[in-house]
């Protein structure tokens, strides 16, 4: 069973505390300014946005890499950077077309999320839920039924008993 992040607006209040669980992950320090996760804040609205890779079908940054270093885990389905391979030639952030794929200019290499081997820190770090990691199954299927909910329950279109002109 493939799982993704499922990330909702509507719970983050901008604690950040899902890119501090996150740089303290990978980098052993709380310094949101190497997290793999970013909260957006839309100043004019108040609204708090978190967003990192979505680990797309599409996974340009793998297809742009010269050297192969961005491959395929197959037990997440995250694509993964080998820092051992990457050369930080920076064509996967310009492949990216979400911007999620960063690089670091202490290592000379990109980094982006790699779903913490199955275990997202930021996930399990979110004390509102609006980072959850869940079955990649139902994520289609929650929004089409939020979709939904906001259209209400019209009825559908019935077919015309017309025939129609000519």
């Amino acid at each position: 069973m493939q799982k993704t992040l499922h990330l909702d607006p509507e719970k983050c209040t901008g604690c950040l505390q899902c890119e501090m669980a996150c740089s303290f992950e990978n980098y052993g320090v709380y310094a949101p300014s190497k997290s793999r996760i970013k909260v957006f804040d839309f100043h004019h609205t108040g609204r708090k946005v978190p967003y990192t890779c979505t680990q797309c079908d599409e996974a340009w940054c793998l297809h742009a890499c010269p050297v192969e270093a961005i491959t395929i885990d197959l037990m997440t389905g995250a694509k993964v950077v080998n820092e051992a391979t990457c050369v930080g030639c920076k064509v996967c952030t310009i492949a990216c077309p979400f911007g999620t794929v960063n690089y670091v200019q202490e290592t000379g290499k990109v980094q982006k999320c790699d779903l913490c081997g199955g275990e997202p820190a930021c996930a399990e770090a979110c004390p509102t839920g609006a980072i959850t990691y869940i079955d990649a199954n139902w994520t289609g299927l929650n929004k089409m039924a939020a979709w939904a909910e906001k259209l209400g329950n019209q009825p559908s279109a019935q077919p015309s008993t017309q025939p129609a002109a000519a």
